[in-house]
């Protein structure tokens, strides 16, 4: 039977591996993958007023169509600093301006970028997992102290190292899972 420090050291582990994976699945909707999607502006910041702002608090951002994003500035006269920041971002979109709305045409991918997008989401799924692995070895060497220190039975100790290796079994599968869906989307022509 697990003590509650036992459990207290797996839920703890539990939530961070949970959060690791969380973050790359936050990091994968920024890929542009050749359909519109406005996450792809998620890390571009716009010079609003001499700070740094996210262009989602400056501008409402949406699909008019499966190859159109559509930005909206809240101000006109930020249509330029937008425009910067996206060319600044790097993220392969060129914006056009009407005066009033910035549109970009998301182009379709190269097998060449095809190829680095896969290499970096397989990148960042490798770092995930390092995270996830690392967070087991952290709530192992936790529950190694707490049996040493705190008088945990070497019963509970074990029982406890084993649901901590089924989280992270668990959290890996997970973090597989998203790698292989967003490989498939990004080869999906």
């Amino acid at each position: 039977m697990l003590t509650d420090k036992a459990k207290d050291i797996i839920s703890a582990a539990d939530k961070k591996m949970k959060d690791a994976v969380a973050f790359l699945e936050e990091d994968l909707k920024t890929y542009r993958v050749g359909k519109a999607n406005p996450a792809v502006f998620n890390n571009v910041m716009v010079n609003y007023y001499g700070s740094m702002t996210p262009i989602q608090q400056v501008a409402s951002v949406s699909t008019p169509d499966a190859k159109t994003l559509a930005i909206q500035p809240w101000e006109r006269n930020l249509i330029p600093a937008i425009e910067k920041a996206i060319i600044d971002a790097n993220i392969g979109l060129t914006p056009q301006n009407n005066g009033e709305i910035i549109r970009c045409t998301v182009p379709a991918l190269t097998e060449e970028r095809r190829k680095e997008l896969i290499k970096k989401a397989g990148a960042a799924g490798e770092q995930a997992k390092v995270v996830v692995r690392n967070n087991r070895r952290d709530a192992i060497d936790l529950l190694k102290k707490a049996q040493k220190n705190e008088g945990l039975s070497e019963d509970t100790e074990k029982e406890a190292e084993e649901e901590v290796q089924t989280i992270t079994d668990k959290n890996i599968k997970a973090v597989d899972a998203l790698i292989a869906t967003k490989e498939k989307e990004i080869l999906t022509v």
